[in-house]
């Protein structure tokens, strides 16, 4: 395998690192970067260091490869009573792109510095992927089994919602999930800080995702001339009108919970969504996200020679809605940019909303609890979105609980998708010891 090589040869720093970073640390080294619409490096590889890591355990594990190099991974673990409910725990294997311009190290090389490991997955989501495999590891080892069956699937193309990987598994291979009805994945569990208490914030829910691409025509014509039919400007101005639109707060049952949450730490008598969210330091933007509609321009196409004004100009717009709005938030869209913009739509999926309660729910809350005594567990919904979506058209009930106990300065959520992605090695550890026990005892 070429990621065997490379994660064969440790960083200076991390000859003696505990395995749960050994494993993220590996994982990152592939470079398993996925630029969407059919473009992606592939998960094989990593996918085969997963299956066999799991095969050492005596686990018998199934490959599911629908397009060459997407692979997505599959074991089951018998428990202790498998006439329950089977839990699934599932991550996936690709990352987005790391164009090492601004990175203060290799994105791919998994370098350990300053008690962190550092690299394009390090928290979206090799991190997790690693807890899994070394938590089930733990208990095997120890020559136990888990509460309950516990099915661990690893998946490709989350990245570019699962259109390749999840959503394919679940239609063409949904036997791998017989008898499950809740899923725990990423991204929840880990902490915040509010003011000055640590919080944990747990997924029960995430936006619908709605991809779209504008599109505006004109007449092609010299670029000296006046000409007022320019496609390029009429994209532009919607794309101005758009990106710069300000969503009104819409709350949901789990928003509603996590402000109510918040006012108990602060303290304040505030109802101000915004101004709570401004409590959570570094992970404000990623709460307020959650209480509207988000539409983000994220990509230009134009022209072709810098003297000819093109017949047609087209922009790529990621919208994400509350769970429940797609069609009046498209009808909003649509008022904003004018009638004279095309509006694709290049990918959609749904929203997801459970309550925050229940039996494996109040576990993660006591568990949590128990690593970490007297400090609050609070629900949110994602403003992005996982594989859970693809799980739920089986009926399965989708967490995210990634447990991370982090430093308060760190931007933990800043992270997802940007530049220097790193986690504390101790978090790690943290998460392990956490996920363990849950699944030990759920």
């Amino acid at each position: 395998m070429p990621g065997a090589d490379a994660s064969s040869s440790p960083s200076p720093s991390g000859q003696h690192l505990p395995e749960v970073a050994r494993i993220a640390r590996d994982l990152i080294r592939f470079d398993t970067s996925n630029w969407g619409g059919g473009k992606a490096n592939g998960e094989r590889e990593a996918a085969e260091y997963v299956g066999a890591y799991l095969e050492a355990l005596g686990l018998a594990v199934d490959y599911f490869e629908p397009i060459p190099k997407r692979t997505n991974v599959h074991a089951r673990i018998p428990g202790r009573d498998s006439s329950k409910p089977a839990l699934i725990l599932h991550g996936h294997l690709d990352v987005v792109p790391a164009p090492p311009e601004g990175w203060s190290v290799d994105p791919f090389a998994g370098e350990v510095r300053d008690g962190m490991l550092w690299g394009r997955g390090a928290v979206d989501m090799k991190d997790m992927d690693a807890m899994i495999l070394t938590s089930i590891a733990d208990i095997l080892r120890a020559g136990h089994q888990p509460e309950r069956d516990v099915i661990v699937t690893f998946f490709a193309d989350e990245e570019n919602g699962g259109v390749e990987g999840s959503q394919l598994v679940v239609d063409q291979r949904p036997e791998w999930f017989a008898g499950a009805t809740e899923a725990i994945s990423e991204v929840g569990g880990y902490s915040i800080s509010v003011d000055d208490h640590r919080a944990y914030l747990l997924q029960v829910g995430e936006k619908a995702l709605i991809w779209i691409r504008l599109i505006a025509r004109g007449r092609a014509g010299h670029g000296s001339r006046l000409h007022p039919d320019n496609a390029v400007t009429r994209l532009a101005e919607a794309v101005a009108a758009l990106g710069r639109t300000q969503w009104p707060v819409r709350l949901t049952a789990t928003t509603t919970q996590l402000l109510e949450g918040l006012a108990a730490l602060t303290g304040t008598d505030t109802s101000d969504p915004d101004m709570l969210a401004a409590h959570a330091g570094p992970a404000e933007g990623f709460l307020r996200s959650t209480f509207r509609t988000t539409t983000n321009p994220t990509g230009l196409t134009a022209g072709y020679k810098h003297n000819v004004i093109p017949d047609h100009a087209e922009a790529l717009i990621d919208v994400r809605v509350l769970p429940g709005t797609e069609d009046a938030a498209l009808a909003d869209i649509r008022r904003i940019i004018g009638d004279d913009i095309e509006i694709e739509i290049v990918h959609a999926d749904i929203g997801l909303e459970v309550p925050f309660s229940g039996s494996l729910v109040d576990e993660m809350v006591a568990v949590l609890g128990e690593h970490d005594p007297g400090v609050p567990v609070i629900p949110y919904l994602m403003g992005g979105g996982t594989d859970n979506k693809a799980l739920a058209a089986l009926g399965i009930a989708g967490f995210g609980f990634a447990p991370l106990r982090l430093p308060a300065d760190l931007d933990f959520t800043g992270m997802f998708h940007g530049i220097d992605e790193r986690v504390p090695i101790e978090s790690l550890q943290f998460g392990q010891r956490v996920l363990t026990d849950l699944i030990r005892r759920y």
